[in-house]
């Protein structure tokens, strides 16, 4: 079935992560397990579009979002574009399906007032955990960084000399952020209390545990859901609104898209995009004080 194959190529050619490869694996051991049950067949270059599309309509029918569907779709359609690479199919199944409509979720990003008052709650406490902290939410709003890309910083992508950092991207794509004063300070704060922590083999990671090993995604996700719960009564509270928020203040206060675009390490401006419809408000104001109409 090549499907060993087909996540060496997406690990290896593509450069896709491994999280996502797993991903990739889930869905097809999935559509797998259906083909398997329902029409006793484990050769997946067999299967025909009628076919898939009875998967897709029973995961419709056991309540899965049409969002988690499109996803699962594309793996397999992902998929069978690699056996049409490789000759094992002769056309793809999936070539003309067209992805189930989803509404797009309105992610809602902190205000400047709720960033300010988490940063505020850290003054004064100096130890470890605290330093670290107060890292990590700097790190995710003044420069918008992924949160699998602030795991994986390593202590030679920091350059405080140029005040800069190096991020590994997505499919292995670098790229370099500016750091504020008010950043590298925190910065340097942490690195002289980091060499206290008792390491682990891996003392390459820039950030790590109380117990000096490197630090993971949940982690990360507790500490801004824990810090932004006691200022925000917002549903989501993740890394990834920090950095929605990162991006729509930036906007906010005239940003230029393209620059945004290149910060948050976004291949087109159709993801960009996604952040605009937040400063509207901000655009609508800067219209009404501006406009020699409305000033009348």
């Amino acid at each position: 079935m090549f499907i060993s194959e087909f996540l060496d190529y997406l690990l290896l050619e593509k450069k896709y992560s491994e999280h996502t490869v797993k991903a990739y694996k889930t869905d097809l051991s999935a559509f797998l397990m259906f083909y398997q049950n329902e029409y006793e067949n484990t050769l997946l270059a067999e299967a025909n579009y009628q076919q898939i599309r009875s998967w897709i309509v029973s995961l419709v029918d056991t309540g899965v979002s049409n969002r988690s569907i499109n996803r699962k779709v594309s793996s397999l359609k992902t998929y069978y574009k690699f056996l049409l690479k490789i000759d094992q199919i002769e056309s793809n199944p999936l070539a003309k399906h067209h992805a189930l409509k989803s509404p797009k979720k309105l992610q809602i990003p902190f205000s400047v007032k709720e960033v300010e008052e988490v940063l505020g709650n850290f003054v004064d406490n100096e130890d470890f955990e605290s330093v670290r902290d107060k890292l990590i939410v700097e790190l995710f709003y003044a420069t918008g960084i992924r949160r699998i890309e602030l795991v994986g910083l390593k202590m030679t992508d920091i350059d405080l000399a140029n005040m800069q950092i190096k991020v590994m991207g997505k499919r292995s794509k670098e790229r370099y952020l500016p750091l504020l004063p008010s950043v590298s300070e925190t910065l340097k704060q942490y690195l002289k209390i980091r060499s206290g922590v008792l390491l682990s083999d891996d003392e390459s990671s820039l950030l790590l545990t109380k117990k000096g090993v490197k630090i993971y995604e949940t982690l990360v996700y507790r500490i801004i859901n824990g810090y932004f719960s006691k200022v925000s009564s917002k549903v989501k509270k993740s890394p990834h609104i920090l950095r929605h928020s990162f991006a729509t203040h930036l906007l906010n206060e005239g940003a230029n898209l393209n620059a945004v675009k290149e910060l948050l390490g976004h291949s087109s401006l159709a993801a960009t995009q996604v952040y605009t419809h937040h400063s509207v408000a901000q655009l609508t104001k800067v219209y009404k004080q501006s406009h020699p109409r409305n000033k009348k």
